[in-house]
């Protein structure tokens, strides 16, 4: 790559001649505030926070698209840079929902953080604002427009990581607010509730829709066993909350914290996950051996699910009929478990802790109940399992490392890697292989499956003289591109596995957020998942049928994979949606109605 030549503060730097200014700073160690920057995603130069002084130029620039030239004198911390930086936040705030101290967001927000580097103590700027909205109306996400500061991030997430658009600038001037289209709800929306927009806002204009009162209610009843179940990405994320550098694996100080919060059982989703391989993987050989619908695509990530009903319906068929692991644990502790230890199920709370926002709707959903029960009774995210733990005062980093407790808290390795984009197709593929061969094979790292470079990643295996071929995608722009090779005969897969987020469960919508900055440097997919690798790799077992509470379950209560009690608790369907419903299904009418008309959403 080209480079040139240009002097930042006096010192003279050489960069790759693509570099923006904001990039060239950086690589110099020269921090320049920003806002709605977002990299590759929200590049639009919209807040006017990031402006630098350019020799030549007539007015400030926006660092985030200007483009570096040869000769290039730029200065960051004049005294017109820092009045006209201060006056430009001031008025963002003028019109800002200041309510920090019982802000979701408190502490962990780029506009308050840039208000303090900035040195601002009060707003100059006195006028109207903005009459706010909070839409709760969602199981998933909350969003307040009082919080907004149309950066334009979460609008371009959706539009260009999950190409989706469900957000977008509505209204005109100072009535502009970032929602749905036809003032619609985001519970009416074709939203697949990832939550990619709440990890992208800067603020809290969108967040997840909390149950951490509902879970400390049912902690403190003396009457309710609450049974609490962690997703393996939590384990690779909730560290960051805490000051922990981003993918340090902290498993067993979770376990601890969890126990200290007052949860009657602390047990491993990766218990679950091992079971889905089991059903899963059975599922994939009896549709291929007997000529089921192929390609089978997984069924775990729930905000792929609702992408699939909303936006590819033809292809529900070839859905797994698989629960996702969290569900499926939810069905086994309120059966299997209950009548272990003589528990009336009612009785019993599921608590999921979820790298994942769209796991809340999941849990919603009609379908995820047996015999008028539902799986699971509360979903928290990571970001929720960390306030809980500092409300508290749970020093959680003096915490020892403590184990799950047993049954459901033994997994293998094949469980853990379920957090990463490709980490499902893999765990499936050691025990598919080892069912067909009939052997105990030592080669299991199907590295061709691993990894973010790539949005796709496809590969053919030979099994037992089986050719299977794959497909991974992870993020829904991707899944958009496998499916529609698919309809066109240009791809023909066996198996594809699909994660609604970039990167798979490891940056869900649920877990910490991290700042436009660090992004810059630091690829988090890749460094949380590398947490869940060096889990797998330590693990006594590595391959989910070889889980020894995975053979206990099914000689003592399920039978064998696939049969007719597994269907009955750890099985499911799914259904069309509509993306915008008619008045036929739908009272049809936008948020503000609905308050005044009264109407269920």
């Amino acid at each position: 790559m080209e480079k040139v030549t240009l002097t930042i503060n006096g010192m003279q730097i050489q960069v790759p001649s693509n570099y923006t200014v904001l990039e060239a700073a950086k690589e110099a160690g020269i921090d320049i505030p920003t806002l709605c920057f977002l990299k590759d995603i929200n590049e639009v130069g919209a807040c006017r926070v990031c402006l630098v002084e350019v020799e030549g130029a007539k007015s400030l620039q926006a660092s985030c698209v200007l483009p570096v030239r040869d000769g290039m004198v730029v200065r960051t911390n004049t005294k017109n840079v820092r009045e006209t930086v201060k006056t430009t936040v001031e008025l963002i705030l003028a019109n800002h929902n200041r309510e920090c101290l019982t802000c979701f967001r408190n502490g962990n927000c780029e506009l308050q953080r840039l208000s303090e580097e900035l040195g601002i103590e009060e707003v100059s700027f006195q006028g109207e604002k903005r009459v706010g909205t909070v839409d709760d109306l969602s199981h998933s996400i909350v969003r307040d427009s009082s919080k907004c500061i149309l950066c334009g991030r979460c609008v371009n997430v959706c539009k260009k990581v999950q190409e989706i658009g469900i957000l977008d600038f509505t209204n005109r001037g100072f009535n502009t607010e970032v929602a749905p289209a036809f003032g619609k709800s985001m519970a009416d929306a074709p939203c697949i509730y990832c939550g990619q927009c709440i990890v992208a806002c800067p603020v809290a204009a969108l967040r997840e829709k909390t149950d951490m009162e509902r879970v400390w209610d049912a902690i403190e009843d003396p009457d309710t066993h609450v049974i609490v179940q962690t997703a393996p990405a939590v384990r690779a994320a909730l560290g960051e909350v805490f000051g922990l550098p981003i993918g340090t694996r902290v498993t067993g100080k979770m376990v601890a914290a969890l126990r200290r919060l007052g949860f009657d059982k602390v047990f491993d989703t990766n218990f679950a996950a091992d079971l889905t391989i089991m059903e899963e993987g059975h599922e994939l050989l009896d549709r291929i051996q007997n000529g089921g619908k192929l390609p089978m695509i997984t069924s775990c990530s729930p905000g792929w699910i609702r992408y699939c009903e909303f936006y590819y319906p033809e292809f529900l068929d070839n859905l797994s009929t698989c629960k996702s692991p969290h569900q499926m644990m939810g069905a086994v502790l309120k059966s299997y478990y209950a009548e272990m230890n003589n528990i009336d199920p009612k009785k019993i709370f599921v608590v999921s802790i979820m790298p994942c926002t769209s796991k809340k709707t999941e849990s919603a959903r009609e379908e995820m109940n047996v015999n008028g029960l539902r799986d699971v009774d509360a979903v928290l995210t990571t970001r929720e399992l960390g306030k809980m733990i500092k409300q508290a005062r749970i020093k959680f980093l003096e915490l020892p490392d403590e184990k799950f407790d047993e049954i459901f808290g033994k997994y293998t390795g094949a469980g853990v890697i379920f957090g990463a984009t490709g980490g499902v197709m893999e765990a499936a593929l050691r025990t598919v292989a080892d069912v067909l061969t009939g052997e105990d094979l030592e080669n299991i790292e199907y590295n061709a499956v691993r990894g973010v470079e790539e949005g796709i990643k496809e590969a053919e295996l030979e099994i037992a003289g089986n050719k299977i071929r794959i497909a991974v995608a992870h993020g829904t722009a991707n899944a958009a591109k496998v499916l529609d090779m698919v309809k066109a005969g240009e791809k023909d897969y066996h198996f594809i596995e699909i994660m609604g987020c970039s990167g798979g469960c490891v940056t869900g919508g649920g877990q910490p957020q991290v700042d436009a900055k660090t992004l810059m440097d630091v690829d988090v997919r890749v460094e949380r998942a590398k947490a869940l690798y060096e889990e797998d790799e330590i693990m006594e077992e590595r391959k989910s049928h070889k889980n020894p509470m995975i053979k206990k379950i099914y000689d003592e209560f399920l039978g064998k994979p696939n049969s007719h009690k597994a269907h009955e608790l750890l099985h499911t369907h799914y259904h069309k949606r509509d993306i915008y419903p008619t008045e036929d299904n739908c009272c049809n009418c936008s948020l503000e109605e609905a308050a005044a008309c009264g109407c269920e959403k």
